[in-house]
């Protein structure tokens, strides 16, 4: 079956279902949402691992025009994330433009609209296309030697196999990123053993997390002003790390509030604090923040390897100083293939150009969002629009107002379609890789997801989200051209 609409969504969480309210709201109810899955939530749908938990704070993790005020704890977890977007698809009417099942294969420009392709062989046509299919959806799995003869279960965090009970089980996790220091604590308990290896030892901080009391959420039930106060509140404060994020010598100070949790936490045990002490700048990788990792790792079931993997056997791993280390479970906490989101997807644009092709020294965009030569193609968290400190929530709705303004500006003029000029982004990009030059990200002294493979920075805004906010809030006209 074959559709033509106005605006295809490719995605159903916070990007798709944030573009899908701000378009409806602005009386553009002409779309569909098109996922791959099986329902809503996007990355919070596909996280399901022990401790799922998000880094950000509830009430700034959240739509402003959607605030919640029954959030339970100040850093929401899994379920409730997740039952936030599907109660958001309910309030504003989403069901009916959902098309589930659809994981989209290829989209090419014909001149006045996307012809959008999915792998089940549906078309849609569509005169805008906004992709939300977000960072965080492709797991990265390491090539490792011998992996595909280990007798025993593989699985990736963000496909956890719940089948699979843990009790008793001699379990390797490989990484020690976000998800790893969630769900480490959690199945530690249980497991006969578990060995941890490390390539990297994470900054780790603790986290504020409590409950949020019942007469809290009853007083922002009633007093809406007072959790919007909260918000602004959380949002200032985590804006002033951005100065520190430009100017690493300030990162001292939180450095050395980490330092002193390591201090505190393994007072008895100078060998694991060796071993988990970084070597970088705090914030040149994530910052992740827990308050139960660092107990996890001092329990007698628990083993931290800093030696390199050498291959997996049908039992075991083993290390670059030759030792076998005998499991039954290896669970990857390795993250994801950031900056592939487009890469499963064949794009043709204007005149028959590849987006493979123009990304082929790295993904680039004006303001994360537009690409010249690929009219009316929104991409909702972009290139450099990551953020180290606060909410992508935020920057997805600021890019919808920019998404917003270009279909009208279209529209205004009578045009078929809005594209960016080449000259414009590459300005824009040049003054982005300047503005980062001297970044935490780019000379904190570590490798980390947020630079590709030539060193260069594709990640993350090199500045304030209100700056980001102020410069997508309308389109300056002059960055782009009106194809007819």
């Amino acid at each position: 079956m074959n559709e033509t609409v106005d605006v295809a969504i490719v995605g159903s969480g916070f990007a798709g279902l944030g573009a899908a309210v701000r378009l409806a709201e602005a009386g553009r109810g002409d779309f569909v949402i098109l996922e791959k899955g099986e329902s809503v939530g996007g990355t919070w749908r596909d996280n399901t691992y022990p401790g799922c938990a998000c880094d950000v704070q509830s009430h700034l993790y959240s739509f402003s025009f959607a605030p919640n005020p029954n959030w339970t704890r100040n850093f929401a977890r899994q379920p409730e994330i997740r039952a936030y977007l599907e109660s958001l698809t309910d309030r504003y009417g989403l069901r009916d433009r959902l098309r589930f099942g659809r994981e989209i294969t290829g989209l090419e420009w014909d001149g006045s609209r996307w012809e959008v392709r999915s792998a089940d062989g549906e078309v849609v046509h569509a005169r805008a296309v906004v992709w939300g299919t977000g960072p965080l959806h492709i797991p990265s799995l390491p090539e490792i030697e011998g992996l595909d003869e280990f007798t025993g279960a593989v699985f990736h965090s963000s496909r956890w196999d719940h089948d699979r009970d843990l009790r008793g089980r001699r379990v390797a996790v490989i990484g020690t990123g976000a998800s790893a220091i969630q769900f480490v604590p959690q199945i530690q308990p249980e497991v006969a053993s578990l060995t941890l290896f490390q390539r990297t030892a994470p900054w780790v901080l603790p986290k504020p997390d409590r409950e949020i009391p019942g007469l809290l959420r009853r007083i922002y039930q009633a007093l809406p002003l007072v959790q919007r106060l909260q918000r602004a509140i959380i949002y200032g404060r985590n804006e002033m790390l951005v100065g520190g994020f430009l100017k690493p010598a300030r990162m001292k100070i939180i450095e050395g509030f980490a330092r002193a949790y390591l201090d505190r936490k393994f007072a008895d045990r100078p060998d694991l604090k060796a071993k988990l002490t970084p070597d970088f700048t705090i914030g040149c990788k994530r910052i992740l923040m827990s308050n139960d990792y660092y107990s996890a790792l001092k329990r007698d079931n628990v083993a931290v390897v800093t030696d390199g993997i050498e291959r997996v056997t049908a039992t075991g791993v083993v290390t670059a100083d030759g030792v076998e280390h005998e499991v039954d479970t290896i669970i990857f906490g390795t993250g994801f293939r950031v900056g592939e989101g487009m890469g499963t997807v064949a794009v043709t644009g204007r005149d028959g150009v590849k987006l493979d092709d123009v990304w082929a020294d790295g993904p680039e965009a004006l303001l994360g969002t537009t690409v010249a030569g690929f009219p009316n193609l929104f991409m909702m968290i972009g290139p450099n629009t990551g953020l180290g400190h606060s909410s992508m929530v935020y920057m997805i709705e600021s890019q919808t107002s920019f998404l917003l303004d270009a279909l009208r500006l279209v529209d205004a003029h009578g045009a078929t379609a809005l594209d960016t000029r080449r000259d414009r982004q590459d300005a824009f990009n040049v003054e982005v890789q300047r503005r980062l030059e001297g970044s935490v990200w780019n000379t904190g002294g570590c490798k980390s997801w947020y630079l590709d493979a030539q060193g260069n920075n594709r990640t993350v805004w090199p500045g304030y989200t209100f700056d980001y906010r102020r410069r997508t809030r309308k389109v300056n006209l002059p960055d782009h051209e009106l194809v007819h």
